[in-house]
């Protein structure tokens, strides 16, 4: 399992929560404006959109939960997500791959806000995650995981 704790279980029923932002187009244009209105990294890390009106639509919600409860923030947990996506036998999961690309935004916003031998760390850790990213993208065409 690649993101552990998005499989929880939701204090008010017995289900799993287990959220996914994009759905459809529509959704994938919404992430993108998210993305765009600037975000707000508090010290704690945690992850806001700034834009009060985006902020307020459910799939903000959504966002939230997945930046602040599921997506590694520790460059250990980035290393183990990197380390998991390496040995991975197939194409991601659709939410699997979402949960990468906000783990990299992430990690760029480390890297931007880190100086010195942390910034080459996080650095690191976003080419890493590029570079997973870009082999599931590839899978298909390369014949067999390497």
């Amino acid at each position: 399992m690649l993101f552990p704790t998005a499989q929880r279980i939701k204090r008010s029923s017995a289900a799993f929560l287990n959220p996914v932002l994009q759905n459809s187009l529509e959704d994938v244009v919404l992430l993108y404006e998210f993305l765009l209105a600037e975000l707000d990294i508090d010290k704690v890390q945690r992850i806001s959109i700034k834009d009060e009106e985006l902020a307020s639509l459910r799939k903000a919600t959504e966002f939230d939960i997945i930046c602040n409860e599921i997506i590694p923030k520790s460059i250990t947990e980035i290393r183990r997500l990197t380390s998991r996506l390496s040995s991975y036998p197939r194409v991601l999961k659709k939410e699997d791959f979402e949960r990468t690309v906000l783990t990299m935004v992430y990690t760029a916003y480390r890297v931007a806000q880190s100086q010195g031998h942390q910034k080459d760390i996080w650095a690191e850790s976003f080419v890493n995650l590029y570079k997973a990213l870009k082999h599931d993208l590839m899978f298909p065409y390369n014949g067999e995981p390497s």
